[in-house]
């Protein structure tokens, strides 16, 4: 298991020098001069070339990707050029209301959806099963920002349960998570569902039932069990497209989060913290991949030895 581990972590290598590489050329190719930004739109041309050579900008970009990545390896990520304070301490004040909304969002979407694929698989054919996938088809064709703007129009203009937007109580956070984490639990309950179905075919089920086991011992303990690599899966990809896409929910919901202050960064031109959101997300992505495929090893003994 030791080695299986050992060779996910090293395969990470190559592909997140890749992407570093990636983002840093993206970044550059968007249009618009964060020099020109600083010095404002009545500065001299001399003025703006001054800003550009003390930010670094003039140099080659393949000077600058030896510089970003010589950065990356000392935890020097360079200063925002909106507020000149380092990337990190402008970063690290958001991290927590992003954190606390995906991880809240994927615990009640995750049971929830689950749940009602288990019910709509043993039920399939009957009207629960119906109004499970009517739930669940509803919930991934509904858009996000449409969503969060009628639940405020609901619950925090008409009803007057829950702020309207920003953090001011843990309740500011249901609005955001329900939005969040509804189009989550459809897509994890038609894929539960999806690979119930198909377990329950197996043999081991009908011998399971032959043995006169109860039908939620088969349920739970072999057709459920079964379907968990493609349930984690899922769920795991899940929790990646959570904090990237956070960036529309922070937005409607004005959460100080990452993703609005990406929004916010893309559009003041600010290059080093958008370049840091983006090797976040990515990073991310590649941790929660390894974090997957090292628990596949252990619901399938099998996959560690190929």
């Amino acid at each position: 298991m030791a080695r299986y581990v050992l060779r996910r972590i090293l395969s990470t290598i190559p592909l997140l020098i890749a992407i570093t590489f990636l983002i840093f050329m993206f970044i550059h190719l968007i249009p618009g001069d964060p020099a020109r930004l600083i010095a404002g739109m009545d500065a001299t041309k001399e003025e703006v070339e001054t800003i550009r050579e003390n930010l670094g900008l003039n140099k080659p970009l393949l000077v600058q990707y030896g510089e970003y990545m010589k950065g990356l390896f000392t935890g020097d990520l360079g200063n925002s050029v909106r507020n000149n304070a380092t990337v990190w301490d402008t970063i690290r004040p958001c991290f927590k209301p992003t954190i606390i909304l995906t991880i809240t969002s994927m615990i009640w979407a995750t049971i929830l959806g689950v749940f009602l694929g288990i019910i709509a698989a043993v039920r399939r054919g009957k009207p629960l099963d119906y109004i499970t996938m009517v739930i669940a088809i509803s919930g991934i064709s509904i858009p996000g920002f449409w969503l969060g703007l009628e639940l405020i129009q609901v619950f925090s203009v008409n009803l007057r349960i829950f702020p309207t937007a920003g953090l001011s109580t843990a309740k500011s956070y249901v609005l955001p998570s329900i939005t969040m984490g509804c189009g989550i639990m459809a897509i994890l309950a038609r894929f539960t569902r999806s690979s119930m179905l198909e377990n329950m075919k197996e043999d081991y089920v009908r011998t399971a039932r032959a043995k006169g086991l109860s039908e939620p011992a088969v349920i739970l303990k072999y057709a459920f069990r079964n379907s968990l690599i493609e349930v984690v899966t899922v769920a795991a990809l899940q929790i990646g497209g959570l904090l990237s896409g956070s960036v529309m929910t922070e937005t409607v919901f004005s959460i100080p989060g990452l993703g609005r202050l990406l929004v916010d960064s893309i559009n003041y031109r600010d290059y080093k913290v958008v370049q840091a959101l983006l090797l976040f997300f990515a990073l991310e992505y590649i941790i929660i991949n390894l974090i997957t495929d090292i628990v596949y090893g252990f619901l399938n003994p099998k996959i560690r030895y190929n």
